[in-house]
C-alpha cells in the first residue's frame, strides 16, 4: 500500500506540480486514498441506504439534528471569523493573493482550512439523516453532486494551494453554513417550525455566494499574482456547474410552485392562511418541504 501511494503522489506531482510542504503529516492529507475510500463508502451508503430501510419505520433523530446542526452551525461560525480577520489583519489582497507572501496569515488560514476541509467529511451526516429518516426525496444529483465533490476537491486544495486566494469561497461557505444550519437545525423543533420564513431566502444566499466566488476567482486571472492559474480556472469551472443545479433546483421548487398556487388562487380554490385547501397541504407549503440543498 506504501508502494501504491507512493506512485501515485510521485504521478500527482508531476502532473500537477510539487505539493505543499507545510500540510506533511496532516491527518488524511498525506495520501488521497483515504478520502477517495470515505467517498466511495458514502456512495455506496447513498445507493444501499434506502433499501435497508424501504420496510423499516424512520428514525425521528430529533435530538442528534438539532445538536448536529448546532455543531455544525458553531464550526461554520469559527471557521468564517477566523478566516476574515486573519484576512483582514494580515493585509491579504482581495484581488490576488499568492500561496507564499504573508507566512504567519498563510500558517492561520492554512490551519483554518484544514477543518474546512475535514468539516466535508462531516457533512455527509445530512444524507445519512435523509436516509434515516426516509426523506429520499431530499438526496437529489444536486445533494450527492456537492456533497461528494467537495471532500474530494478540498483535499487537492489543502496539498497544492492551501492558503492564498483559497480562502475567499470558504469565508463565503462558512458564512452560508451559519445561516443554513442554524434554519435546520430549529427546524427540528416543532415548536420553532411556525416562526422559520426564511428557507428560500437560504438558496438565493447560496447563488450569491457562488456568483461573489466566481467573480472573485476572475480577479485573479485579471490581475495574476503569481496564485496557480489551471486552479483559478478549475474554480471558475466549478461554480458554474453549481450555479446551473442550483438555479435549477430554485426554479423547479420555488417559482414553478408560486406558479402553480396562483393559478389555484385564479380558479378559486380557497387556500387557508395556515397553509392547508381543504384538508391539504398548500402547494406553497409542500415547496417549503420538498428538498434540501446544502
Amino acid at each position: 500500500m506504501e508502494t501504491f501511494n507512493h506512485k501515485l503522489n510521485t504521478y500527482l506531482e508531476s502532473w500537477m506540480g510539487p505539493r505543499d510542504q507545510r500540510v506533511r503529516g496532516w491527518l488524511l492529507l498525506d495520501n488521497y486514498p483515504p478520502t477517495f475510500a470515505l467517498t466511495v463508502m458514502y456512495l455506496v451508503i447513498v445507493w444501499m441506504g434506502p433499501k435497508y430501510m424501504k420496510h423499516r419505520q424512520p428514525y425521528s433523530c430529533r435530538g442528534l439534528l438539532v445538536l448536529y446542526n448546532l455543531g455544525l452551525t458553531l464550526l461554520s461560525f469559527y471557521m468564517f471569523y477566523e478566516l476574515v480577520t486573519a484576512v483582514w489583519h494580515g493585509g491579504y489582497n482581495f484581488y490576488c493573493q499568492d500561496i507564499h507572501s504573508a507566512q504567519e496569515v498563510d500558517n492561520k488560514i492554512i490551519n483554518v482550512l484544514w477543518w474546512y476541509y475535514f468539516s466535508k467529511l462531516i457533512e455527509f451526516m445530512d444524507t445519512f439523516f435523509f436516509i434515516l429518516r426516509k426523506n429520499n426525496h431530499q438526496i437529489t444529483f444536486l445533494h450527492i453532486y456537492h456533497h461528494a465533490s467537495m471532500l474530494n476537491i478540498w483535499w487537492f486544495v489543502m496539498n497544492w494551494v492551501p492558503c492564498g486566494h483559497s480562502y475567499f469561497g470558504a469565508s463565503l461557505n462558512s458564512f452560508v453554513h451559519v445561516v443554513m444550519y442554524s434554519y435546520y437545525g430549529l427546524s427540528a423543533i416543532p415548536a420553532m417550525r411556525p416562526y422559520l420564513w426564511w428557507k428560500k431566502y437560504i438558496t438565493q444566499l447560496q447563488l450569491v455566494q457562488f456568483f461573489l466566488t466566481m467573480s472573485q476567482t476572475m480577479c485573479a486571472v485579471v490581475w495574476p499574482c503569481g496564485f496557480p492559474m489551471g486552479w483559478l480556472y478549475f474554480q471558475i469551472s466549478y461554480m458554474v456547474t453549481l450555479i446551473f443545479l442550483f438555479s435549477n433546483f430554485y426554479v423547479q421548487t420555488y417559482k414553478k410552485h408560486s406558479v402553480s398556487l396562483k393559478k389555484e388562487h385564479q380558479n378559486g380554490s380557497p387556500v387557508s392562511t395556515n397553509g392547508h385547501a381543504n384538508g391539504t397541504p398548500s402547494l406553497e407549503h409542500a415547496a417549503h418541504k420538498k428538498l434540501r440543498v446544502d
